[in-house]
């Protein structure tokens, strides 16, 4: 199977412009193609892994990535899917997420010998005269259409700063940019992006005509991991510093059962006849599944001894087995009352809940137990020799765990 196939099999594309230029040109491995990610965060997240997984799969066929960060546009914020104006960040700040982004990047993609670029739209959007871009960029825009947009008619009843309508027109002034300076004849995207993404490859046709045109390639990358991601945590980061490898192990093992196979297909690298195979498995079996989609994900994050220590750890959950791997926390001398701790402030502690009410609710709604056994009592008090040594393992819900010992 070619690698577009494979991306049509695997369920990754929504809809192309001219598909039959666009499978020549990734199946020949002669895609020089960009994806963007504004600076909004310093750290990157499930919602840009799909993006990620899609840059290393078409590199490893033979086309060049360029990864646009950036760097100018994210001194304006993209407003959509938004319902409110993004809030402004400093230069200084959107530098340091910068920085962050390309260490955690070099992960999934190649970089050495001019395989990959890495490129920061601030190269040439800070420089832009406002006069001279709206002379040579404005009057191929028509206001009407970019009101007709998805992105900005999702904003219009609340209101739509003249800042964030100026984002389309940043947004195709990097394809242009980049169509000049390093040869980038394709973007990939999210549905959100549709609009923008258009109008990158409208300005490049209007402005260097239809020969130029054959080479402007612009698909739409489904953004069902994008999806994922912030409907089930809004906070799954890369960074192994704000999500731990365990507990980046456990939000793909906990996926839905109606999921699993679209993660397994759409972000692993596992063959499609394998994850077929797959298709009919139900109850342990999709239990199976998961495990296997959680340990090759966070093996693609985080190496393959973090993926071995977060399965270890997670299966320690349900047996007797060694626990040592799992997220840990301690409490201290002077967290022990009269010999004990209680279970409220225990689990603030731990981390686990942020305010002593929502501890109590989730102890009072069965959602608290020590080694296996459920908490019951919110007053109940936890005796300091049961913190010594190897400690306990404390759990709120069905994803959050923490092995807590004595200082």
């Amino acid at each position: 199977m070619q690698i577009y196939d494979e991306l049509v099999a695997r369920g990754l594309i929504a809809q192309v412009t001219d598909e039959k230029e666009i499978r020549e040109l990734v199946n020949n491995g002669k895609a020089v193609f960009y994806i963007g990610f504004d600076p909004t965060a310093d750290s990157l997240h499930v919602g840009h892994f799909m993006a990620l997984c899609l840059m290393k799969r078409l590199q490893m066929a033979g086309n060049k990535p360029i990864a646009l960060i950036g760097g100018g546009t994210g001194m304006i914020g993209d407003p959509s899917g938004r319902s409110d104006m993004r809030q402004m960040m400093t230069k200084e700040q959107i530098e340091h997420n910068c920085e962050c982004f390309k260490k955690q990047m070099s992960r999934f993609i190649d970089f050495s010998d001019g395989k990959a670029l890495m490129v920061n739209n601030a190269e040439w959007l800070m420089e832009l005269n406002y006069v001279e871009l709206l002379r040579e960029v404005g009057a191929h825009f028509s206001v009407n259409r970019m009101l007709a947009a998805e992105c900005y008619k999702q904003r219009m009843e609340r209101g739509l700063s003249f800042l964030e309508f100026n984002y389309m027109i940043m947004q195709s002034y990097d394809f242009y940019a980049l169509f000049q300076k390093y040869g980038c004849n394709m973007q990939f995207g999210g549905d959100d992006q549709w609009s923008n993404m258009l109008g990158g490859t409208e300005l490049i046709r209007r402005k260097l005509g239809k020969d130029a045109y054959a080479m402007t390639i612009t698909l739409l990358l489904n953004s069902e991991g994008k999806k994922m991601g912030k409907t089930q945590s809004g906070a799954v980061w890369l960074d192994p510093n704000k999500t731990s490898p365990f507990d980046f192990y456990q939000y793909w093992r906990n996926v839905a059962d109606a999921d699993v196979l679209k993660c397994l297909r759409m972000l692993t690298f596992l063959p499609l006849e394998q994850i077929d195979e797959m298709d009919h498995w139900e109850g342990s079996q999709l239990n199976q599944a998961k495990e296997i989609l959680a340990y090759q994900l966070t093996s693609l994050v985080h190496g393959e001894e973090e993926a071995k220590k977060a399965q270890e750890a997670a299966r320690a959950l349900f047996s007797s087995g060694n626990s040592a791997n799992m997220p840990s926390a301690t409490v201290a001398e002077e967290d022990m009352n009269e010999g004990g701790i209680d279970i409220i402030t225990l689990l603030m502690k731990s981390g686990l809940v942020p305010t002593r009410s929502e501890g109590r609710r989730a102890v009072e709604q069965g959602g608290v137990s020590i080694d296996g056994e459920k908490v019951t009592d919110f007053k109940a008090v936890i005796a300091k020799e049961r913190l010594t040594g190897d400690g306990i393992v404390l759990k709120r819900g069905k994803k959050n765990f923490r092995k807590v010992t004595l200082a």
